[in-house]
């Protein structure tokens, strides 16, 4: 978007300030420290409020050209952009994100993020009805991962248009598989008889980042894409069943249009999804690789560090209630660099390893349990030929190990010193029902309407340990409303609920980010926590503060701070949300402004300022 036509917010700006001192008032001296900000009230304001001290800027929405130099075409208002112009401009719906620096400087770098799902009824002008091909290719442009590069300028971040970085890749993108799982009998399809090639990423929702340099892309809910004639339900699997790719029930009629999507003619093509896809940001002719060892699930997070000894550590989450949360770890060590002769040299080092599940003990310990076919009973005779069907059904595997199954484990964040792993767990209002798993010691709410957050330390400080102990940082949600076992690490913490996203910045501060669901938002148990929003923690002192609300509907997702931490970086998914399988009229026209119904809520990157130039969450 123009410099001309990019705004900033209303509540960055005097609005905040009148919000939070009185019409005249001067903004407040810059408070240096951790958490020195003036922390935002809960509200239901559309708009994005940040503290006095701050600034927020919209970069990247949804529509705006991506930078590629061939071809820039402008947002459509009336959503009448084409299925080609959406394969070069942002996608719907941004999540996770991280900022590349390009040359080691921080006022210029590429940012990189995942485009989660779409919302038909804004994505094309007539709406849902009646689908079509170019509908079918529409939405599965508007998935997958933006590389945009951006700017400090004196007014301002700003996106570099064109860029020899800028590229989109989406549902149709021409990928490789690589790993234990490829070329195997479960990854062959009629179009790819080989195993080891396949078209397209989606449902992109968490990240990771490598030591080489690389971006990690996470598909999430690749499930609600394939179907088919409800007819074939019947004839679905244990395992696809397990995955929900199941005929019948897809969220979208893919399959009409685009075979691959038909379990009943192809439904190996599903086991090609749910998959980590390692991205290289700075080259964009090379090809996205689907990455086969660290098991197949509606996967969340592809969190990095590395063992004492050198090799890689990756924690990865199964966005789902009753799910594991998983551990990677390579076999070799990672070689020094970020540079493009570093990336070659570790090009294949998440194709071999050993992938666990975890076990949250009652008495605070816990282990990793191996996932490898001969061992801890998964082997032929509980249904896995090899290794790589362990891996494509990787959560029937976890079943035989004895993981525990979690409150929907979301992104997972490594501390930078400490080396403590931190997760978030959403909510799961199943746990206790009849027929379902009751409470435990690491999920201890019945009904658990809030979620929380849980972390654990490894055993030695070493990532490649098989034991560690845990604890809850925080049970999350209103502590006023009756019987709900909240528990935060300080008295003064501000409260939350069903928290989602989760990033380190350099200095340690725990940024903190929530995902209630549109209908919830403001009712009930959700009533006194306002819209969306992000919290910045300091795990020293237990102390949270609220530095940043949402516009109505949307969810908060997508951290990323620069090095030198004057800048970050966050995404505004869905504004306008009121209905979660999205038939709802939008109550929001975030960004563009106006009054609701006036313009299409368009999901966008935010960067945020201190006024002062300062640290940001001083």
């Amino acid at each position: 978007m123009p410099l001309a036509r990019r705004h900033f917010l209303q509540s960055g700006a005097a609005a905040a300030v009148v919000a939070f001192l009185g019409e005249g008032c001067a903004l407040p001296r810059a408070v240096d420290g951790r958490l020195g900000f003036t922390a935002v009230p809960a509200t239901l304001r559309d708009a994005v409020t940040v503290p006095p001290e701050y600034e927020a800027q919209v970069l990247y929405p949804w529509g705006t050209p991506t930078g590629i130099a061939s071809s820039m075409p402008a947002f459509a208002p009336d959503a009448s952009n084409s299925a080609a112009d959406q394969a070069v401009q942002a996608g719907m719906h941004h999540d996770g994100m991280h900022f590349f620096a390009l040359d080691g400087r921080t006022d210029r770098g590429l940012l990189v993020m995942n485009h989660e799902y779409t919302d038909e009824r804004l994505l094309h002008a007539e709406g849902l009805t009646p689908w079509t091909e170019e509908k079918t290719r529409k939405s599965l442009h508007a998935m997958g991962v933006s590389v945009i590069e951006v700017e400090l300028t004196s007014a301002g971040w700003r996106q570099v248009l064109p860029s020899r970085y800028a590229r989109r890749i989406h549902g149709t993108t021409a990928m490789r598989i690589a790993g234990p799982a490829a070329g195997t009998p479960l990854m062959r399809t009629a179009a790819n008889p080989g195993g080891d090639r396949v078209f397209g990423t989606f449902a992109n929702c968490a990240m990771g980042v490598t030591p080489w340099g690389t971006y990690l892309s996470c598909e999430e809910n690749f499930h609600g894409y394939f179907g088919g004639p409800k007819e074939a339900a019947s004839r679905a699997t244990p395992a696809q069943r397990r995955y929900g790719t199941v005929s019948g029930s897809q969220w979208l009629d893919y399959w009409r249009f685009d075979e691959r999507f038909d379990l009943s003619r192809h439904p190996n093509e599903a086991h090609r999804f749910g998959w980590v896809v390692e991205i290289d940001p700075f080259d964009p002719g090379s090809t996205p690789v689907k990455r086969t060892a660290l098991g197949r699930k509606r996967q969340e997070s592809a969190t990095c560090t590395r063992t004492r000894d050198g090799r890689l550590a990756v924690y990865m989450g199964d966005d789902s209630a009753f799910e594991y949360i998983y551990k990677f770890v390579s076999r070799d060590k990672v070689l020094p660099g970020s540079d493009a002769a570093a990336r070659a040299a570790n090009r294949h080092l998440l194709d071999e390893g050993t992938l666990y599940v975890a076990r949250y003990d009652a008495d605070g310990r816990g282990q990793w349990l191996e996932l490898r076919h001969g061992h801890h009973g998964v082997d032929t005779a509980s249904g896995f030929a090899d290794q790589a069907e362990v891996l494509v059904h990787a959560r029937l595997a976890g079943d035989i190990v004895g993981g525990t199954k979690m409150d929907r484990p979301e992104w997972i964040a490594v501390h930078p010193e400490s080396g403590e792993v931190y997760v978030t767990l959403t909510h799961n209002t199943r746990r206790g029902a009849p027929g379902m798993p009751g409470a435990d010691a690491a999920n201890p709410r019945a009904n658990n309407l809030f979620g929380g957050i849980l972390r654990w330390r490894e055993d030695g400080q070493d990532a490649a340990s098989t034991t560690f102990a845990w604890d809850h940082f925080a049970l999350a949600g209103d502590p006023k409303w009756p019987d709900a076992g909240v528990r935060y690490p300080s008295d003064d913490a501000d409260a939350f609920g069903n928290p989602d996203g989760l990033r380190f910045d350099s200095g340690g501060l725990l940024w903190v980010q929530t995902d209630m669901a549109g209908p919830a938002i403001g009712k009930g148990p959700m009533a006194a926590l306002g819209n969306n929003q992000m919290l910045c923690a300091d795990p020293a002192t237990g102390r949270i503060k609220r530095f940043l609300v949402g516009p109505n509907g949307c969810e908060i997702t997508g951290c990323t701070v620069t090095l030198d931490r004057r800048s970050l970086f966050v995404n505004i998914q869905h504004p306008g949300e009121t209905r979660e399988d999205g038939s709802g009229t939008p109550n929001s026209a975030w960004p563009d402004g106006g009054a609701v119904g006036s313009a299409r809520p368009r999901s966008s990157t935010v960067a945020v300022r201190r006024r002062d130039g300062g640290i940001v969450g001083s």
